[in-house]
């Protein structure tokens, strides 16, 4: 099993972090802004996305979620985080299935982990 406590943040990494219109509506009330300052501030347009995260550098992944501290490796809006992280993985984790196949080739149980797990 995965514990998301001890990733480096790999799904806030994904190219497209889709928000949903309740997602922005969350982040205002999140930061008491109106839907509009919000929306201009922690949203861009991509493809096939109404509503885009905005994202940041990071020294792992090379761009992260606007809202992931980069030196705790967390989610600093955590109660107001958007559905997408809430939902997730839905399934499988990639980072977790990464890690797997990355220990199970190098033929070594703790391969990766001593790098991010501070």
């Amino acid at each position: 099993m995965y514990n998301c406590a001890k990733c480096p943040g790999y799904c806030c990494s994904y190219p497209l972090i889709q928000l949903t219109k309740r997602d922005v509506e969350r982040l205002a009330r999140h930061f008491d802004l109106s839907f509009e300052e919000a929306r201009k501030k922690f949203t861009k347009v991509e493809t096939g996305a109404k509503y885009a995260m905005r994202r940041k550098a990071d020294e792992h992944f090379g761009r992260i979620c606007r809202f992931f501290d980069t030196e705790k490796r967390c989610c600093t809006i955590y109660t107001a985080r958007p559905t997408i992280c809430r939902e997730y993985p839905g399934g499988r984790c990639g980072y977790y299935d990464f890690l797997s196949g990355e220990r199970s080739s190098q033929n070594d149980k703790t391969h990766i982990a001593s790098t991010w797990n501070k």
